[in-house]
């Protein structure tokens, strides 16, 4: 690894891979996206500056808590481009994560305290039921897992949910 002889050097993409442990390839494909920015030399090579860093590890850390990168690309616009980021600029977007982070969190908790009782029953069928599932209600709610999503009854129209609960057609 190539260290900048001064403080305020640019880093090479190399450079920048070593320090946040990334390929160059996808300190490129960011720096592509937007989502860190370059300038190239005259022969044509990104430099970053060390700003670059910090947004890195920003995006990993975005990522491991489930932002999408188009997530992460909308919270990085609103960064300033002429200067580092301050703790209070990071500070304002992971306020702004913190109640969809918090959704997650309890909807993972319901999942994992749901998951043992469903396949405990030995049935593995939500369709049938008679625990989870009465009368195939979920059906209403649409295709997958609704109970295990965090769905319930409460979130459909009282009267589809009774048609669907008591017709004869769906048994």
């Amino acid at each position: 690894m190539s260290t900048p002889s001064a403080p305020d050097a640019t880093l090479t993409v190399g450079d920048v891979a070593d320090r946040v442990g990334l390929a160059p390839s996808a300190v490129r494909y960011y720096d592509e996206r937007g989502l860190i920015r370059s300038v190239r030399t005259t022969g044509g090579q990104r430099r970053f500056g060390r700003d670059t860093i910090r947004r890195l590890a920003f995006i990993s850390a975005a990522q491991q808590v489930g932002k999408t990168l188009d997530q992460i690309a909308d919270a990085l616009e609103t960064l300033p481009d002429e200067r580092t980021p301050t703790h209070d600029d990071w500070a304002a977007i992971a306020t702004s994560w913190r109640p969809g982070l918090d959704e997650q969190i309890a909807r993972l908790e319901a999942l994992r305290d749901k998951l043992d009782g469903c396949i405990g029953c030995g049935c593995l069928s939500l369709e049938r039921c008679a625990l989870w599932n009465p009368d195939d209600a979920a059906a209403t709610l649409g295709d997958g897992a609704r109970w295990l999503l965090g769905e319930s009854l409460s979130d459909v129209d009282a009267t589809a949910t009774a048609t669907a609960v008591h017709d004869p057609s769906r048994s």
